[in-house]
């Protein structure tokens, strides 16, 4: 059930504690809300294009300068919907304060006491929002990655023209609930558990590939993330695909001709190079799309980064204009890409196959095999996790699902990539499910993942996209408030 905690909002100055005090105050007295003094040279806000989608930019722009265990897809695609449904529920507050209501909130709507709409009141309640979900979830440094409180304070002042720490009364009456209700709604979600994970020692089962990033069982990526609690979802396991080939034991699965068959497409077509025992295949199509939809490297808006990005690009190509449709559509997508990693994890490693990656199985064959797939150093690289289903091909399905439920399934549409080695950096598709397609087959290209990991990963990515459009953000049953 979706509850709500309450606590402070996090960092915020005394001088704007005590500014807040004295504005409440003033409200109980007198009636009349009493800002505080603005700082004489604020410059002038620059409200340049759609709030949701401005602050998905400063989201995607942390994304590539996280490092390490922080830019894991699971950890990137909660950020996204955590901040994303809280900006869509200031929003419901908003809508039900001033405008038509037309949708259910994510976790809770509700008026706020004002005397009158203030100038920018939306942008504000957007922007002030994803602001303090944002610095709650990346202004402390890590390990692996610096503070991103400057970079915060640099789009936020950007925006508006003043100080984050500036007072508005907007903190008070809605900003501060909505982000304590998503502080609280998460808390102890299972996210930051961090024990190890011990694979098994069976021959299929996954093992480090080698690769520099990936020489040790501690190096497997979020082992317990299929066990986070989901945004909509009633478990990760509730979409779960029945294991390849049915199989219980590796030793099963590895005798099928199936699994043979699998081996030696990814070998024939995901190669980097031809050997003394392999030819490659691939066209020079499917090594573009390959490497157009990778997104694997640092610096890189990554993959859930860049199905944000490409929301945007087709909201603004499908001329989605209105900030109240721009918010519900990206809290769409995002708590499907949320639900997507967790259900992708459960399956990783919550299954008993716990199936290894194509190089480790070809290498057997082949030892001078190495996938397409290539970090910034030159290494050729398999990501540190079992094969079993694609995160990516899960991710797009969940993307896609959710666009063709809200835009239907014709559409054509362009969007990019960031990946330093793809020859193109656009491309242009006339469905989602195209897109979500030459994405899941794109992991086989680079050889590494199998073709039932993909087709596993899209079926699960799709349940979950119809599970969240038929039960978050729905429509008002009645007449709107």
């Amino acid at each position: 059930m979706k509850d709500t905690g309450t606590r402070p909002l996090p960092r915020r100055t005394w001088r704007l504690r005590l500014a807040a005090l004295g504005s409440a105050l003033a409200v109980a007295v007198t009636g009349t809300v009493v800002a505080a003094p603005q700082p004489a040279a604020a410059a002038a806000p620059n409200y340049d294009g759609d709030p949701t989608q401005y602050w998905n930019q400063v989201l995607v722009d942390i994304f590539r300068r996280l490092n390490g265990p922080d830019a894991a897809p699971g950890r990137l695609a909660r950020a996204a919907a955590m901040m994303n449904a809280a900006l869509f529920d200031a929003e419901t507050m908003y809508r039900d304060q001033w405008r038509t209501r037309l949708y259910q909130p994510y976790l809770q709507a509700g008026r706020y006491f004002s005397l009158g709409e203030t100038d920018n009141e939306e942008e504000r309640v957007i922007g002030r929002t994803a602001y303090n979900i944002l610095l709650d979830l990346y202004g402390t440094a890590t390990p692996h990655s610096p503070s991103m409180t400057s970079l915060l304070n640099q789009r936020f002042t950007h925006r508006f023209g003043t100080s984050p720490t500036d007072f508005d009364y907007l903190d008070l009456q809605v900003v501060s609930s909505v982000v304590q209700r998503m502080r609280q709604f998460r808390s102890g979600d299972r996210s930051n558990d961090t024990t190890v994970y011990t694979p098994s020692t069976e021959r299929g089962a996954w093992r480090p590939t080698g690769d520099p990033n990936c020489t040790a069982n501690q190096h497997a990526v979020t082992p317990n993330w299929g066990l986070v609690k989901p945004f909509s979802m009633t478990s990760g396991s509730q979409f779960r695909r029945p294991t390849p080939q049915q199989a219980i034991r590796y030793d099963q699965l590895l005798q099928t001709a199936e699994y043979q068959r699998q081996v030696d497409l990814v070998r024939r077509f995901g190669g980097a190079a031809d050997t003394a025992a392999t030819r490659i295949e691939r066209t020079t199509e499917q090594t573009a799309a390959a490497l157009f939809w990778a997104n694997d490297v640092d610096d890189t808006y990554r993959p859930v980064g860049q199905l944000l990005v490409h929301t945007g690009q087709v909201a603004r190509q499908l001329n989605i204009v209105d900030r109240y449709d721009n918010a519900r559509l990206y809290t769409l997508v995002s708590l499907a890409l949320a639900d997507a990693a967790i259900a992708a994890w459960d399956t990783k490693y919550q299954t008993v196959i716990d199936l290894w990656r194509p190089e480790s199985a070809i290498r057997e064959i082949d030892p001078a095999w190495r996938p397409l797939s290539v970090d910034r150093d030159g290494n050729r690289f398999s990501p540190c996790f079992p094969s079993w289903v694609s995160g990516h091909a899960t991710f797009a399905g969940a993307w896609a699902g959710i666009m063709t439920r809200y835009f239907g399934g014709d559409a054509t549409f362009t969007v990019d990539t960031e990946d330093p080695t793809s020859p193109v950096k656009s491309k242009t598709f006339t469905s989602f499910e195209q897109a979500a397609q030459e994405n899941a087959q794109s992991r086989l290209w680079l050889g590494v993942h199998y073709p039932w990991d993909a087709d596993d990963g899209i079926a699960i990515g799709d349940a979950i996209a119809g599970h969240v459009f038929t039960n978050e953000l729905t429509e008002l049953p009645a007449t709107p408030r």
